[in-house]
């Protein structure tokens, strides 16, 4: 069964940072298209971050030079470091992986609140 678990979430001033992290469980990491995105309420969910299994990482246009996604596999684990963070940030971030036998997973979000 696989499960995807986001923590790190919380509240932090404009241009503070926050790392988030999903642990994953059920799936190989070096296997998987492993990403975050974000929604805000009545907006679409859209992606903010993502690595392929090879390691390649790619970034919403909204977010390059201010986040950065990473993987440790030993750890079966993705962390989106969050810096520069704006009040435009504020959503709710899920993690996801996609392509781990041809399916695609969520996890249940973590609340990101950028506010002074």
């Amino acid at each position: 069964q696989v499960q995807l678990v986001e923590s790190g979430g919380g509240l932090v001033q404009p241009g503070g940072s926050l790392r988030l992290s999903c642990a994953a469980s059920g799936i190989i990491l070096s296997f998987t298209t492993m990403g975050w995105y974000r929604q805000a309420p009545g907006k679409e969910r859209e992606l903010v971050a993502h690595i392929t299994g090879g390691g390649r990482t790619n970034y919403a246009d909204s977010v390059k030079c201010r986040f950065t996604v990473s993987r440790d596999n030993a750890k079966n684990t993705v962390s989106l470091q969050m810096n520069s963070l704006k009040p435009e940030d504020t959503d709710d971030y899920y993690c996801n992986a996609d392509g781990w036998r041809n399916n695609n997973y969520w996890g249940q979000g973590t609340q990101v609140t950028v506010s002074s």
